[in-house]
């Protein structure tokens, strides 16, 4: 496991979400009965946070863990980031919401509500669904994969490794999937979450980058990127997941190309830069 943490790493990953997952599927497609909702949320903690942990134990012992520690609380960066990850990323969605056919005609107007739904569900994503899974992604497989293969080539392979990580939910209503869904709708959907991830995964790498392998930064942009889900597909009656992950795909599938053309497929990648001199404390860098 020391030789090959990657592919440990990603096996872990995978086995512990997806093994997880299997009653939840044969439940949800009438195989078997009973309710497997706390397997399916135990799913996320199986997966990239487990193996996380456990291969940066096994690979680098106690120091390892002490710096995975301090880069989850590494939240000293520069404020253009804060700005950026918790308006701009917001706003790119809502445009990309917007620009969805028939989403404005849809809308069912804003209530005070929303003021206290947002940040709420924002908290709940941030721990329930961006810690353990930037714990894996983003804190011990990105800073090994740019080490190995270089930025822009890591990216591109650690984001269709996140995607199909997810496969099997597309075989759950949360995704789309369920009886009566067919092959048209699974490859809509599942091209949709595909070309969305990739375009997303070269925004975290970027971001991870600038901010010194800050995990809490990746954390925030992951609850910035899923919490429109939960409280604006309610907001807007013609969406649901599908429409929301294309209008996700809208927002940033031109930045993203503007950031690879900028940084010519550097992402703001230094070598040796993912590690702060003092916890919690990270050098400016140029936003490019």
């Amino acid at each position: 496991m020391r030789r090959h943490p990657l592919l440990f790493y990603f096996f872990i990953a995978y086995a512990g979400t997806w093994i997880l997952l299997i009653p939840s599927i044969l439940s949800t497609w009438g195989f078997i009965k009973g309710d497997f909702t706390l397997t399916q949320i135990l799913s996320i903690f199986t997966g990239p946070f487990l193996a996380g942990i456990l291969m940066t134990r096994i690979t680098e012992g106690p120091a390892g863990i002490l710096s995975l520690r301090q880069r989850i609380k590494q939240w000293r960066f520069g404020w253009q980031w804060y700005l950026m990850i918790l308006v701009g990323i917001p706003a790119l969605i809502l445009l990309g919401v917007i620009l969805q056919p028939a989403a404005l005609a849809s809308f069912q107007g804003l209530s005070a509500n929303i003021l206290v739904n947002y940040p709420v569900n924002f908290v709940l994503v941030f721990f329930a669904v961006g810690m353990p899974e930037e714990i894996g992604w983003r804190g011990f497989a990105l800073p090994r994969m740019q080490a190995r293969f270089g930025p822009l080539r890591s990216t591109l392979l650690l984001g269709v490794l996140w995607v199909f990580w997810h496969l099997p939910r597309f075989l759950l209503p949360e995704h789309g999937g369920g009886p009566g869904t067919g092959w048209t709708n699974f490859l809509t959907n599942f091209s949709y979450f595909f070309l969305m991830v990739m375009a997303l995964a070269i925004i975290f790498t970027w971001i991870f980058n600038h901010t010194q392998g800050s995990i809490f930064a990746a954390m925030l942009a992951h609850a910035a990127i899923d919490t429109p889900q939960l409280v604006w597909i309610p907001l807007f009656l013609a969406l649901d997941e599908a429409k929301m992950n294309l209008a996700t795909l809208i927002a940033f599938g031109v930045p993203a190309l503007l950031i690879l053309i900028l940084t010519r497929g550097r992402l703001g990648y230094q070598p040796g830069q993912q590690k702060p001199e003092r916890p919690g404390e990270v050098k400016a860098q140029p936003i490019l």
